[in-house]
């Protein structure tokens, strides 16, 4: 059987054998696999239109580099003298990953002229942090109303604030993001706050504007990166990627919807290590009991760490709504495939399943404690017992003893 691929560039013509011709290779078969006689041409010049299936050199290359088990016996090139000098010939049996090699950079300039045409309209830069446990929204909103985007939904946890140029759309409605110098900022009550289009110098000022209403700051802040990319021209709504997403447009409400999700995101992750700070303790606790069978915890330390696991949990279920769909994404599809994926990309049910299942060892932990502390407790109480009733016999005796005719006498 015998095929040719036909490019602006090139010619390679694949011969494979059957079962009727395998004896007139020789030999037929290399390491126990079938044998491929090409030519392979590769010229820059311009060919007219030819029937057959047309592909780039690169995308023939990609075919044999996905078949490992052809190789290529014998290469013979059939090119006028014209084009000599932008020929690449084979005379010996040569790999699939040799003609990769030799073939990379015609490969190379077709690559970099697909990403040329594939450009994207704007990479919009996305920062995470939690540095608090609580903001006054309400007073954020009122020193900074002129900022203030009204929301489109019922959900009272978060504020978007606009800055930059607010005379083209005071309302924050503006249909795509990119090509503007606008930055949003969307701030959550449990002290999240997610920055759009935000320059690395400029993030302490906006940090600063939402610390004057913050409580309960944390000695270290949480913070994580991610990217929005608009592509006007792309197929679909949307098109996820190694830390980025890919949207046709970024408005409003796409920034609301990204910023819940990484806003709960980046909470979730300080949860977790408050949770495996537990979950060291009582690991220390338990290697310390191990080898001296016992452990000096106070009754008023456990009871923190109790008060401790069960606030965490609270905070992950009530404050964050971790299990809350987005209004937006209720009303409309398309922000509900960036919520759930989204979700997925940053594994939040994953995730507070395994916070879940280190607070049940914690809880668990804490149980056995608090018996091992009611016991000695009741031991207690049990020797004391035994005393007092000793030193009640005792006394008696000694009355007795005092009282009785033969010390009178």
């Amino acid at each position: 059987m015998r095929f040719t691929v036909l490019t602006s560039r090139g010619k390679a013509i694949f011969t494979l054998p059957t079962l009727n011709y395998a004896p007139k290779f020789s030999p037929p078969f290399r390491n126990s696999q079938p044998v491929v006689s090409c030519s392979i041409i590769f010229r820059r010049e311009s060919c007219s239109s030819h029937s057959g299936l047309s592909l780039s050199p690169s995308r023939a290359v990609s075919f044999l580099q996905g078949n490992p088990g052809f190789a290529v016996s014998k290469c013979v090139s059939s090119i006028s003298s014209s084009a000599a000098a932008n020929m690449i010939e084979w005379n010996d049996a040569v790999t699939c990953s040799d003609i990769g090699a030799g073939v990379a950079e015609v490969g190379l300039e077709e690559e970099v002229e697909d990403d040329v045409t594939a450009g994207f309209k704007a990479r919009i830069p996305v920062r995470a942090f939690f540095f608090s446990t609580s903001v006054d929204l309400r007073s954020l909103v009122d020193q900074n109303k002129q900022n203030f985007i009204p929301p489109s939904s019922r959900m009272t946890n978060y504020v978007v604030l606009r800055f930059g140029d607010l005379q083209s759309d005071p309302n924050g409605l503006s249909s795509s993001l990119g090509g503007n110098d606008c930055c949003y900022m969307v701030v959550f009550q449990y002290g999240s706050i997610v920055l759009f289009n935000v320059g690395d110098h400029e993030i302490d000022g906006y940090l600063k504007i939402v610390e004057r209403h913050a409580s309960g700051l944390l000695p270290e802040m949480r913070k994580d990166e991610y990217e929005v990319r608009e592509k006007p021209s792309l197929n679909t709504w949307m098109q996820g990627g190694l830390d980025y997403i890919m949207l046709q447009y970024l408005n409003i409400d796409g920034i609301r919807t990204i910023g819940s999700v990484l806003g709960q995101s980046i909470a979730l992750d300080y949860y977790v290590r408050q949770v495996d700070g537990m979950v060291a303790e009582f690991t220390d606790i338990n290697r310390g009991m191990e080898k001296t069978g016992t452990f000096t915890m106070q009754r008023k330390k456990l009871f923190q760490l109790v008060g401790k696991a069960n606030s965490n949990l609270a905070d992950v279920i009530l404050k964050l709504g971790l299990f809350e769909r987005s209004d937006i994404a209720w009303k409309n599809a398309k922000y509900a495939q960036i919520w759930e994926y989204l979700r997925d990309e940053f594994e939040l049910t994953q995730r507070f399943a395994s916070l879940d299942f280190k607070l049940k060892f914690v809880e668990h932990n804490i149980r056995f404690l608090q018996e091992i502390l009611q016991n000695r407790k009741s031991d207690f109480l049990e020797w004391l017992i035994i005393i007092l009733i000793g030193a009640e016999i005792v006394i008696s005796v000694y009355d007795i003893y005092l009282k009785s005719p033969i010390t009178s006498l």
